[in-house]
């Protein structure tokens, strides 16, 4: 995507796993040491819907808010993919947000392109980093360039090796993250 916007560093960060995966995922794990100056707090959502899960990223928000004494428009929130779709649901939905970074973000299911998850975009306004991989069956690169003109806010579109969970790929996506809020 050509709109790329380099941020300050949110003061908190929520993120969330994939359907199947709780707080302790990997990735999830990488994040918060990668990103050691942002209080990290990462979620277990342990429901598949995404009304659900968008009332316990409220809730999560409420209270990292509380305990950072700062406002929900200084908090970053993301995840993997039902996790960053579920943030970015919130958000859509009136949820403060410093940014939102949407890893493997799932624009449909495999093989149902039909399926879009997209109808929420342009209520996103605040800026948004998107970062999949290069093979994931979720979306392709056209998908995205077609579907992300429709968010609001500032969009950086990344892309690293590997499909819908890259393996191998926790640090590049670290430092695309890291270089997105001015970290570095």
């Amino acid at each position: 995507m050509a709109r790329r916007k380099k941020l300050t560093p949110p003061a908190g960060f929520i993120v969330t796993p994939g359907a199947s995966a709780d707080r302790d995922h990997s990735t999830l794990l990488a994040l918060e040491a990668g990103l050691a100056e942002v209080s990290v707090e990462r979620l277990t959502l342990r429901t598949t819907s995404v009304k659900n899960a968008v009332k316990k990223i409220i809730a999560a928000a409420e209270e990292l808010a509380d305990r950072l004494d700062v406002d929900a428009s200084e908090i970053a929130f993301g995840g993997r993919s039902f996790g960053g779709r579920s943030c970015s649901v919130a958000v859509a939905e009136g949820l403060a947000a410093h940014s939102l970074v949407l890893m493997s973000y799932p624009l449909h299911p495999p093989g149902k392109p039909e399926n879009l998850r997209v109808g929420h975009f342009e209520e996103i306004k605040v800026p948004s980093l998107f970062v999949s991989g290069q093979k994931d069956p979720f979306g392709t690169e056209a998908e995205f360039t077609e579907h992300l003109t429709a968010v609001a806010g500032p969009v950086t579109m990344e892309w690293v090796p590997g499909n819908h969970a890259p393996k191998g790929q926790d640090p590049h996506i670290i430092e695309l993250i890291r270089t997105w809020w001015g970290l570095d």
